[in-house]
């Protein structure tokens, strides 16, 4: 830039590159309004001058036709060739190479020199720093400068930058790709090898289709280059000391990347589409690896251990996947979250993120077409979720089962909802093999640099129809043409290398014929020792005898000792007033008549498994406070907004306390939650929904994953979930956790479901969850968790039920004063109705109540028949058995639960429901009739019948 007086010898002085491009558009903001921009460059583009005219413009000299370099023609051509420069790297990729199948004519007039009224002889005169500073050494002047930058950004491989904001990582890019840095230098040996690969993976694709003729694989032909890009993802991590790469996908290659990224023996694979595992192959024997039920061959998983010389030990996995395409996606974040982070000391978890590195592989109509990826990318840059950058790989083979991209996205590409997010994109044609690893470099040395998500968007085919038993050309003729006729990519490499004479004539094809020999073999191997054996489609004992017997209680003055230290706060710490006095009436909670309530036991829970040595992690909408300003286990300084956190700094931790608030989002939350406690089962993980009902928003992850991950996969969790249940006139979506669809999932003691009605009972099953989580039989536990019992002291429990007591499935009300030979019903109910019915009986101390006895059934799940079934038998005078419920009766416990009572009922006794008729809705929107309801239920419950 110029200051006044001084003479500028050219017009770009002082911009290069980028700040260039900003110069032209503040001049051209000056030619219409002077006044418009800052002094310094108004008098710099006085010395540029005026833009020439119309008719000027259409008389350009060049410089070296005589006229001054600050001539107002000459500018403007300097203007048009960074405009021109500007214009290869926004829209280069429009015009480029990067479809295999289709050629992109499209746009082509984008980029000629005519279009910004240039010539070779004018380019030839302009520096090249003025077009491209990061040029490598060849290019001398500007017209090679535009050649290089059309070379760069409109062949196989192409870039999207434009989008990234920071200039720090968009001048790095820039640099990277246009000085060729990114750019793989292969060996011979290395080119060799990556010939070999793509033989493995084409030739393994071949021979299953041979083999097994119909059977759906879901293959990679036509994509067979991701296998090799994965292959330079782990040797690139591993070798930066990453120690775990965790890895998801949807069907499409899944087999080839098992076999080859994961190193599946071919074998074992082979015995899986043959229904009839060899002997010695069957993962699952003796260690339920594949659970019970089991899954089918491609939703599978595995890991591979990596133990190099010079690199250090590493572990590669494959996660596990249902039919539901992304929703892996935030489960991969969890795994990685959990295996960078170290959580054996007090305060925050410890994260190293180069630790591990996730990587994500795509399908280009599941990318924009399923919110769960939006979800997860939202995940990225969050301090209660970030993994240091996930690479994404859009799988991209143009069509969607039978859909084609025109009706299954609104946006040029399938990567661009990563534009949002300011993630880089690459697009790259899949039958360019270098150009694949190149992408893959860049993507990793970025991660590297920046700690973010990057994206690759490999453009390739799908050489058969969605699965092997589809016919593609019913929908696609035309496409389907070209792809039969289209050489496959070892065969366009193999060319390539025989062409620059880096192999001879023959060798690709002895290379396909030795491996075809080589998966004969091992095909023969398996069918001559193919076992007849049928696989156990039960659970093992260790899960069948359900959780094993733990003390959760604390003595006396451990907790009274934790209750205060947590009441310490620093001195310059000043908490919210009202909050404060609150707060600090919990130091009363340990005298002789206290009482201690919800949130406090909690709290007191947390804490005392904190002082045991196990870790915990809360997450959810507003769980720090709670969304009912109830727990407060971060607290704000009224003064600062400084945070302090008690459960950190607290003295007694022998691990680390991790409480975030999370997005507005619960599938892509509950799955990084459940991916994070698969990862660290040592870790008491919880997620709270805002309200129960919210729970429906993650219903792909409880229904696939939660609830049948241990059966189909043997993917142990001990994952808790906290839902906010009852009934208080707040409408259909404030009532109800729907427990009934968590009661419908039940089996095979796969979690256990609770409604608790004590503080105590609570911090019993709590502590029981966090002692079981290492142990074979740990489960999942859903908890319907209260609202407006939170501060209600019936809910309160003594200091007493913390210290000698445990969590009780089957919760029998005292204060009756009934006997065994008068009761003549019991009043079985779980929650809130409870607490209703108990306030109704203390208020009503007139009433005789020997004839009615109430028993809140606490574990929903698994039913506790036993000590239920003994309850009945003590009352010899029994003659009804009544359930009582909130919920509809289409909903809530009683669908689940009636034929359980009605097993262990005696003989001679009734059963009947009390609670709402069957609805559509879960609950009124009207308050008043919410209590009208309420009241009826209440009421009729308490009613002796003459």
């Amino acid at each position: 830039m110029s200051s006044k007086g001084h003479k500028v010898e050219e017009p770009w002085q002082g911009f290069h590159g980028p700040n260039l491009g900003v110069a032209i558009e503040l001049y051209e903001e000056y030619s219409k309004n002077p006044e418009a921009v800052e002094e310094d460059l108004r008098e710099l583009f006085e010395i540029w001058g005026p833009p020439p005219s119309e008719s000027q413009s259409q008389n350009q000299t060049t410089p070296d036709s005589g006229v001054s370099a600050t001539s107002p023609n000459t500018v403007m051509m300097f203007v048009n060739a960074v405009k021109l420069a500007d214009m290869i790297r926004r829209k280069g990729h429009l015009v480029s190479d990067i479809n295999p199948i289709f050629k992109n004519e499209k746009n082509n007039h984008l980029l000629e020199l005519d279009q910004y009224d240039l010539t070779e002889e004018f380019l030839k005169q302009v520096p090249v720093d003025m077009i491209c500073p990061n040029a490598p050494a060849h290019v001398k002047n500007g017209l090679d400068a535009i050649n290089h930058l059309k070379n760069v950004y409109t062949k196989t491989i192409t870039f999207e930058f434009n989008h990234v904001h920071d200039m720090e990582e968009r001048e790095w890019l820039m640099k990277m790709v246009e000085s060729g840095m990114y750019l793989p230098n292969l060996t011979k040996q290395q080119q060799l090898n990556l010939l070999s690969r793509l033989t493995q993976v084409e030739g393994f694709e071949k021979f299953i289709h041979r083999t097994f003729v119909g059977q759906k694989r879901f293959s990679i032909e036509g994509l067979d280059m991701l296998v090799p890009m994965l292959d330079e993802a782990v040797r690139e991590v591993v070798h930066e000391g990453t120690q775990n790469v965790l890895i998801g996908m949807a069907h499409r290659g899944r087999l080839n990347v098992l076999a080859h990224t994961l190193s599946k023996p071919y074998k074992m694979i082979f015995s899986e589409f043959l229904h009839a595992p060899s002997k010695g192959l069957d993962p699952s024997e003796g260690s339920g690896i594949n659970g019970w039920t089991g899954d089918v061959k491609y939703h599978l998983g595995a890991d591979r251990q990596i133990k190099e010389e010079n690199t250090a030990e590493a572990t590669v996995s494959l996660a596990n996947n249902p039919s539901h395409l992304e929703f892996v996606s935030p489960i991969v974040e969890g795994y990685a979250r959990a295996a960078q982070e170290v959580r054996t000391s007090k305060g925050f978890p410890e994260q190293t993120v180069s630790k591990a590195y996730s990587v994500l592989i795509h399908g280009d109509a599941a990318f924009p077409g399923q919110g769960i990826v939006t979800e997860t990318l939202n995940l990225s840059r969050l301090k209660g979720y970030q993994t240091g950058g996930s690479l994404h790989i859009i799988a991209n083979n143009n069509i969607g089962f039978t859909t084609e991209t025109y009706d299954s996205r609104s946006t040029t590409y399938a990567s661009d909802p990563a534009k949002g997010f300011e993630i880089p994109i690459i697009h790259v044609n899949a039958d360019d093999p270098e150009a694949c690893l190149a992408a893959i470099h860049i993507a990793v040395q970025y991660r590297k640099r920046f700690k973010k998500d990057f994206l690759i968007d490999l453009i390739g085919y799908r050489r058969f129809g969605h699965n092997e038993m589809d016919e593609p050309a019913v929908t696609q003729p035309s496409t389907y043409n070209l792809i039969r006729k289209h050489p496959t990519v070892r065969a366009i490499y193999a060319n390539k290398l025989k062409e620059a004479s880096v192999i001879e004539q023959t060798y690709g094809e002895e290379l396909d014929k030795a491996t075809q020999d080589s998966l004969q073999v091992q095909y023969d191997d398996v069918i001559a020792n193919k076992s007849n054996h049928s696989k156990e489609m039960s659970p093992p004992d260790y899960v069948v005898n359900g959780l094993p017997k733990v003390k959760t209680s604390v003595p006396f003055d451990t907790l009274k000792e934790i209750n205060e230290e947590l009441l310490k706060w620093p001195e310059s710490f000043s908490a919210n007033t009202k909050l404060e006095k609150i707060l600090k009436r919990r130091l009363q909670s340990f005298d002789e008549d206290g009482k201690i309530d919800w949130a406090l036991a909690e709290t007191l829970a947390f804490a005392a498994i904190l002082h045991d040595g196990t870790p915990i992690r809360l997450t959810g909408q507003d769980s720090e406070r709670g969304t009912f300003a109830h727990r407060h286990l971060v607290l704000h300084d009224r003064n600062s907004d400084e945070v302090h956190t008690p459960l950190q700094t607290f003295e007694k931790a022998n691990a680390s306390f991790a409480v975030y608030n999370s997005p507005l989002s619960e599938q892509a939350v509950v799955g990084f939650e459940y991916g994070y406690n698969v990862q660290a089962p040592e870790t008491l993980v919880l997620w709270e929904a805002q309200f129960g009902d919210f729970a429906n928003g993650a219903q792909v992850i409880f229904d696939q994953w939660v609830s049948a991950g241990r059966a189909k996969w043997g993917q142990k969790s001990g994952l808790v979930v906290l839902l906010p249940h009852g009934y208080e006139g707040q409408g259909p979506e404030h009532s109800s956790g729907r427990v009934e669809r968590f009661l419908v999932l039940a089996a095979e003691n796969n979690w256990t479901i609770a409604n608790c009605t004590s503080a105590a009972q609570y911090f019993h099953i709590l502590r029981r969850q966090a002692k079981i989580l290492e142990k074979d039989a740990v489960r999942p536990l859903i908890i319907m968790t209260p609202k407006s019992l939170l501060r209600n002291q019936v809910v309160a429990s003594t200091h007493v039920e913390f210290t000698e007591g445990e969590f009780k499935p089957v919760f029998e009300q005292e204060g009756l004063g009934n006997k065994t030979d008068k009761v003549e019903r019991i009043v079985l109910c779980s929650g809130k109705v409870a607490i209703d019915l108990a306030d109704r009986v203390s208020k009503k101390t007139d009433q005789n109540w020997d004839w009615l006895h109430i028993a809140r059934v606490e574990e929903l799940y698994p039913f506790p028949k036993k000590p239920i079934r003994a309850m009945f038998a003590r009352f010899s005078n029994l003659k009804e058995i009544t359930w009582v419920q909130e919920e509809p009766k289409n909903m809530g416990a009683w669908p689940y639960i009636e034929s359980r009572i009605r097993e262990i009922t005696p003989e001679g006794v009734s059963l009947s429901y009390i609670g709402r008729t069957h609805r559509s809705s879960p609950a009124e929107g009207d308050p008043v009739a919410h209590k009208k309801e309420q009241e009826r239920i209440v009421t009729e419950s308490l009613t002796r019948k003459q």
